[in-house]
């Protein structure tokens, strides 16, 4: 340090060197002051810290002696509830001892009571068996044959009974149930009203002149046999001037055969090319006025979200008619019938009204699968994603037994509807076969002496001997002929059976 500032005293001045050793000294003291200021802080720090270490020391061994007298405490605490606890489960033992004790002499005491009674129940079996055979001896009959007697006789008493009990109770709740349903039916017939639509299995088309009907036949006939190639349909051309017939069982044929034969007329050009195009013309055209009657069925009736298959085969059943009712008519009046009498009753009224339109949709295909209508509408309902209660009203429409109260109102809806005056007609011979069917049924019942089908067969008097048939039979037989008319007879609406038994005492006076 010192060859330094000699270096620089030497390369500078003498008076430049006289101030560079001034400010040096002046910097070295400085520096002393500035190094004991920072010994004696650090100092003081260091006392600071150890006086704050000693503190931090003590309330650690405070903290931890209190945490030690608590540590201790709770042992102690825990210790004296370990031994009142096992006071107590010393006391519970003891106790259970005790009570094993009395139970083994219960159960000896038992041992001993039943074979007490083992061998007294022994002995009444041998009195039994001793006092059986004196019976026998004295009644001179074996027991099965005791028995036989006495389930007969019950049989008979209970039947009675029974019959009796079921008399009561019908002529009990016979007002009030016939008051109720008259109201509701009536309540839901006159809410409802529509037209009668009759129809025949033939059509008339009229023609302008007789000029056309050899048009119409063409050369060799070739004009009509192509219509009937075409549609299916027999073209009855006779001498009855200005018209022709169409005569067909399939009622959708047949209006296709209509369509196209009065385009053809009206036309004038009648060929085989012409004739194949009218006949697809009007297969179209009655395609779409299916439809649209199927859509107006559902938004009359109220029910959405059928299937486009259904709402098809809903619109084929306009050109659809049984017993001269058109069918797509009947369905939608047996549903808003059937959600009129849902509505007075409480029952599900979409449900009822979708098994209502839909109870005859099996008629639409009749004439293509075979089997009952009820069964084929079922399987349609079924694949088309209608639910099992509605499907379920569909195929017990014409059935006694039904899964719900919807399918029953969708049945006494069909009957209503098929009932009104005017709603069907029938030939005289089917008349006259089914009110021959009806007496005949209520005649083969045992006790009845006459039966008259009256008031065109919505009713059947049976005349019963009062011999054979007392007052509380007669109810009974009342029921079993209705019920073998509902399962052998195929009828509209429903029928009445009636059971009457009179009896007559004669004397001379002499």
């Amino acid at each position: 340090m010192l060859v330094i500032i000699l270096s620089v005293l030497a390369a500078a001045g003498v008076t430049t060197g006289i101030a560079a050793v001034a400010w040096l000294l002046l910097s070295t003291k400085k520096s002393g002051n500035k190094l004991r200021r920072t010994r004696e802080e650090a100092a003081s720090t260091l006392s600071h810290a150890d006086a704050e270490k000693r503190r931090i020391i003590l309330e650690a061994q405070e903290e931890a002696i209190k945490i030690r007298e608590a540590g201790d405490k709770e042992i102690t605490e825990q210790r004296r509830e370990l031994n009142r606890i096992e006071r107590r489960y010393i006391q519970r033992e003891e106790q259970l001892d005790k009570k094993s004790a009395a139970l083994q002499e219960h159960e000896s005491e038992l041992s001993q009571r039943e074979s007490r009674a083992h061998s007294a129940l022994q002995s009444a079996e041998n009195i039994k068996l001793q006092h059986t055979r004196e019976l026998e001896r004295i009644a001179s009959l074996t027991i099965d044959e005791a028995k036989d007697i006495v389930i007969k006789r019950s049989e008979n008493e209970a039947s009675h009974e029974l019959a009796r009990r079921y008399y009561e109770l019908e002529r009990e709740h016979e007002a009030r149930a016939d008051e109720n349903a008259r109201r509701i039916i009536t309540l839901a017939i006159n809410r409802l009203a529509t037209d009668v639509v009759s129809e025949s299995t033939t059509a008339v088309v009229s023609l302008p002149n007789d000029e056309m009907k050899g048009r119409l036949i063409g050369r060799e006939g070739r004009n009509i046999r192509a219509l009937e190639a075409q549609t299916g349909v027999d073209i009855i051309v006779d001498d009855t001037p200005g018209i022709v017939t169409l005569s067909c069982f399939d009622p959708v044929r047949r209006e296709i055969a209509r369509l196209a034969l009065t385009q053809l007329v009206k036309d004038g050009r009648i060929q085989p090319a012409r004739i194949e195009e009218s006949v697809n013309r009007a297969i179209r055209d009655i395609e779409e006025t299916m439809w649209k009657a199927g859509e107006a069925a559902t938004f009359e009736v109220g029910v959405s979200g059928l299937d486009p298959e259904l709402i098809r085969l809903l619109g084929r059943l306009k050109y659809r008619y049984s017993y001269g009712e058109n069918v797509l008519t009947h369905s939608i009046e047996v549903g808003l019938l059937a959600g009129m009498l849902a509505s007075e009753v409480g029952a599900n009224v979409q449900t009822a009204r979708a098994g209502g339109l839909l109870h005859d949709i099996g008629k639409a295909l009749t004439h293509e699968i075979p089997g009952p209508h009820a069964e084929i509408g079922y399987d349609l309902t079924t694949r088309n994603g209608i639910t099992s209660v509605v499907s379920n009203c569909v195929l017990e429409h014409h059935d006694d037994d039904h899964s719900s109260i919807e399918s029953f109102l969708v049945a006494a809806a069909d009957g209503i509807s098929a009932a009104r005056p005017g709603a069907r007609k029938e030939s005289i011979e089917q008349y006259t076969r089914r009110l021959r069917e009806l007496e005949d049924t209520a005649n083969s019942f045992d006790g009845v002496q006459r039966a008259f089908a009256i008031q065109a067969g919505r009713e059947v008097r049976v005349m019963v001997s009062p011999d054979d048939v007392d007052d509380i039979a007669c109810a009974t037989l009342a029921r079993n002929i209705a019920g073998k008319v509902s399962r052998d007879l195929q009828f509209p609406g429903q029928i009445k059976v009636t059971v009457i038994r009179e009896t007559r005492q004669e004397s001379i006076a002499r």
